[in-house]
């Protein structure tokens, strides 16, 4: 018997001491040798018991590959994979406590609503009867109890996602692994969806892991922000923190809601509701940029400007958001000169 851990032995063991769902190191490459293209970069993360996590990025950035590993739909390449106590890197996926909601919901069509929830029981071998009253009682905690006898193509896109939903509970995951699960829905759904899986989640205490790739839809959902780019986590936070403190360009771009400004061989962010309109330049030194107004876009509480300036590489666009009644006390059109400005209390520095 061996006397000592190795170091590999010893991370996971203590890893394995928190109740959390911790990713070490985890890398996934598609294809042997070292210039195999690699869509997950060794990444580091742990996700609290009873979080809302978002996995935000353009697509390619490693956001959908990272849950599968989670679930064991992919094999990880290289790190580690723990789950409330234990290593699950190499189990089966029916083995590792968690439970993945696909984009497709991925439901079987010549099943009914109960019979697609009850689907992974009857695999397990668990009678029909125990099996049916357990998947109507998810069907009644996801309003579809009146439902059960239906066929997925006799119910709403919302319905089956319900339907899907259930199906993956049933199995009593401490993780659920959501993968773009709004994106099929029309957008008025789609905000309703958002409620219920928020407070789904609230409800049964269990940590989601929720890939999209739409900014509103994390800001709206998540305890924690992860932001991912090129297989990397580029910054992970609150959605408060994200977006009021972006850290780098690529953070600050593509959360959106930024102008991103080269300012003495560095750049800053300044968030467009920070940034005005002035027809006049300030006195010399003040912030500001010479920019043409390229686009007026009513969106109902606010109108957003879009300009281009000189001032910025291959004349860079700005936006700047001003309230529907500033707007109506001076118009702009397209066209015009201003002159962007802004406050240098408003000014949030981003890494190189």
């Amino acid at each position: 018997m061996r006397a000592t851990m190795s170091l590999r032995e010893q991370r996971v063991a203590t890893m394995a001491a928190k109740p959390d769902l911790v990713l070490h190191q985890l890398t996934k490459r598609y294809g042997e040798g070292p210039g195999a293209p690699m869509a997950v970069d060794h990444i580091d993360r742990t996700s609290r018991a009873g979080d809302y996590c978002c996995l935000l990025g353009p697509a390619g950035c490693g956001k959908t590959s990272t849950p599968r590993m989670t679930a064991g739909h992919e094999a990880a390449s290289d790190g580690d994979i723990v789950l409330g106590g234990r290593n699950i890197t190499n189990l089966e996926a029916s083995a590792r406590g968690t439970a993945m909601m696909f984009q497709s919901y991925a439901l079987f069509p010549h099943l009914s609503a109960l019979d697609n929830v009850a689907f992974s029981l009857k695999m397990r071998g668990v009678d029909k009867a125990t099996r049916q009253a357990k998947a109507q009682d998810l069907l009644q905690r996801v309003s579809l109890g009146h439902l059960a006898a239906r066929k997925p193509a006799e119910m709403s896109g919302g319905q089956q996602q319900r339907v899907a939903l259930a199906r993956a509970l049933i199995t009593e995951p401490r993780v659920l692994l959501l993968d773009e699960p709004l994106s099929a829905l029309d957008p008025f759904l789609r905000i309703k969806m958002r409620a219920e899986l928020k407070g789904w989640q609230k409800s049964l205490g269990m940590t989601f892991i929720h890939v999209t790739h739409s900014q509103e839809e994390a800001m709206a959902l998540a305890d924690q922000v992860v932001v991912m780019n090129a297989g990397r986590i580029e910054q992970q936070g609150s959605p408060h923190e994200i977006f009021n403190a972006p850290r780098t360009e690529f953070v600050a771009r593509f959360i959106g809601g930024h102008n991103v400004i080269p300012l003495q061989n560095h750049k800053v962010a300044v968030r467009i509701d920070k940034t005005r309109l002035a027809r006049v330049a300030k006195p010399a030194g003040a912030p500001q940029l010479p920019a043409t107004v390229t686009g007026v876009e009513y969106q109902g509480t606010y109108v957003l400007l879009t300009l281009r300036s000189p001032a910025l590489p291959d004349d860079g666009e700005l936006n700047v958001m001003l309230g529907e009644a500033a707007f109506d006390a001076d118009r702009w059109q397209a066209g015009e000169t201003a002159h962007v400005c802004w406050d240098e209390a408003d000014v949030h520095g981003l890494a190189a």
